[in-house]
């Protein structure tokens, strides 16, 4: 079963990652609270396995909130995922596409952003179609 592993909110643009046990998905805007509101790209999410995986490929050791992501995700694989519907305890989010890494990766660890190019390493960027409030462990599937 997957589930939310970590909540981070980015309360200015370029600012650090506040963990977060608790927050509030608002439909067609995002992250209540989050620097980055509207669009297409309202959350983004990311694989927890993945980051270990290139966390090893790469040799290094950094937190998940080096890659910026709101969402941390345990156990379920978002590759070539667009188009497809999640659901996050009782919200559901609608992937747009892959985050590709920035020139932020490298300055964390050189050569990251080259590794996170493949297989939507970066993890995906989603739109809040039904909002509510998530937390820490909850449950986090596709909806069919």
């Amino acid at each position: 079963m997957a589930v939310l592993h970590q909540i981070w909110i980015k309360r200015v643009r370029r600012g650090k990652m506040d963990p977060a046990e608790r927050a509030r998905l608002v439909a067609g805007r995002g992250i209540e609270g989050n620097a980055d509101q509207g669009g297409k790209r309202q959350v983004t999410l990311m694989d927890l396995e993945r980051w270990h995986e290139l966390m090893d490929r790469m040799g290094g050791d950094l937190e998940t909130d080096a890659r910026r992501a709101n969402l941390v995700i345990d156990s379920l694989d978002l590759f070539d995922s667009r188009g497809k519907t999640l659901r996050v305890g009782a919200t559901r989010l609608l992937i747009h596409g892959e985050t590709r890494p920035c020139e932020r990766m490298d300055d964390a660890l050189p050569g990251l952003g080259d590794v996170m190019r493949e297989r939507w390493g970066g993890g995906v960027f989603v739109e809040v179609i039904e909002g509510g409030e998530i937390a820490v462990g909850d449950e986090v599937g596709w909806d069919l």
